[in-house]
């Protein structure tokens, strides 16, 4: 793999003072000038690698994306079943959380609303999770760890789970309490599967 281009560093630069402005300020309160000033550049180096705020939104996206693909990465050792247990276990937990600033992430799906191409940007970054659960699913059934009929459609339901614990824990301030709740929704995921936490 060739080395990255000085100009694809700085666009990965801007893109991260982009996310910490917004997850300072908000996303509709980040501008291209304050980002320029976190970053202690001028404007203008920052439209010469993003014509608008709405280029740099989809390379947020992108991102984004990109920082939940660690949830992903195990041990290289182990086997299927173990992998598939540590990624569930930092799926179900505060590690998800910490990868990406929820006020950042639903300020961006907001978007999805109004912009069709954020809209496509989101349901890929979807798609690739749980593409991403169900090759760690098939792993397990080849490995024999596992019994399923459609690791496609377990992978959207452990998901589906997974989602709807994140967006009501956004609205839960008792950190003791959303310990609880996800453990709860951890052990649904597990029940599905068939596995003892």
């Amino acid at each position: 793999m060739g080395r990255k281009s000085i100009k694809d560093l700085r666009r990965q630069e801007i893109v991260k003072a982009f996310y910490k402005t917004a997850k300072a300020e908000g996303l509709h309160n980040a501008s291209i000038a304050k980002i320029a000033e976190a970053m202690n550049v001028n404007p203008s180096l920052i439209l010469h690698n993003f014509k608008n705020k709405d280029e740099l939104v989809l390379a947020l996206i992108d991102y984004i994306l990109s920082r939940y693909q660690k949830i992903y990465t195990t041990r290289k050792d182990g086997s299927a079943i173990d992998h598939l247990r540590e990624v569930l276990n930092n799926l179900f937990s505060r590690k998800w959380n910490a990868l990406i600033s929820d006020d950042v992430y639903y300020s961006c799906y907001s978007l999805i609303f109004r912009n069709n191409v954020i809209r496509s940007k989101y349901k890929d970054l979807h798609d690739s999770l749980r593409a991403w659960l169900e090759s760690h699913l098939v792993e397990c059934i080849e490995e024999g760890s596992i019994e399923l009929e459609d690791p496609k459609r377990t992978a959207n339901l452990i998901y589906t789970i997974l989602e709807g614990a994140y967006y009501y824990l956004c609205m839960e301030k008792n950190a003791v309490k959303k310990d609880e709740i996800m453990q709860q929704y951890k052990h649904h995921a597990y029940d599905i599967l068939k596995l003892k936490v």
